[in-house]
């Protein structure tokens, strides 16, 4: 049956000669995989600028209960992102979210709450012109509330990630994590290059412990040379 949702897309890959299959997360129906026949070719339906991460999508799509790989029927993008694919630093943090998406979101059902978390999440990164440099952070404690193990206090990260062979934590630093915790997207917490870096690694490990198979993100590293401001 056909079926009207808004997706989120989360990452493709390459399938035979032209076609890919793509990795969404859509509203009505959680987590999907599509193939899209003949995309990487010229003479394709769709263009390939709809498939890249992070891009916000209307979509028509075949489903089926239980159903393993399903196709489009149609597909448009609905909230053109136009700062993150053209800004150095914005698509380095979206490539990062793409990769906390492809392991963190793993549920095959609706849940509409988090889509539209995730929905408004994007469209806040791309239309900040100053003071994102914290918004991964920011963006990971956040979601980490819709997972269901969202800290209320650094010391509680602090604790849990001891296995980890912590090193020695400075009390600045507690204070700023405890400041990121309690604060909103659109408010600026000021941090050092080095103070973010870190609290960035704390909280990654603290994902590591709580969703399975997290593991190391080929992202972070690029996205420690960016987070500075």
């Amino acid at each position: 049956m056909l079926f009207k949702t808004r997706g989120i897309v989360i990452n493709y890959i390459r399938f035979k000669e032209t076609s890919i299959i793509i990795k969404i997360y859509t509203e009505e129906f959680g987590l999907q995989t599509y193939i899209e026949n003949g995309a990487r070719s010229s003479k394709g339906k769709n263009k390939m600028a709809l498939f890249q991460p992070l891009t916000l999508l209307d979509l028509v799509v075949y489903h089926r209960e239980g159903g393993n790989i399903m196709r489009l029927s149609e597909i448009k993008c609905c909230d053109p992102l136009t700062d993150v694919p053209y800004n150095f630093m914005k698509s380095g943090i979206a490539l990062f979210m793409s990769e906390v998406f492809n392991k963190a979101l793993k549920e095959e059902s609706s849940n509409e709450p988090l889509f539209e978390f995730l929905y408004q999440s994007i469209l806040y990164l791309d239309q900040q012109t100053e003071h994102y440099e914290n918004f991964p952070i920011q963006f990971l404690l956040s979601f980490a509330q819709y997972l269901g193990f969202a800290p209320s206090e650094a010391r509680e990260v602090f604790a849990q990630i001891e296995e980890f062979q912590l090193l020695n934590y400075a009390k600045e630093d507690e204070e700023r994590f405890d400041k990121l915790i309690e604060s909103p997207y659109h408010k600026h917490v000021p941090l050092t290059n080095g103070q973010r870096r870190r609290i960035l690694e704390y909280v990654l490990l603290f994902y590591r412990l709580h969703v399975d198979n997290f593991g190391e993100l080929r992202s972070v590293s690029v996205l420690r040379e960016m987070l500075v401001g």
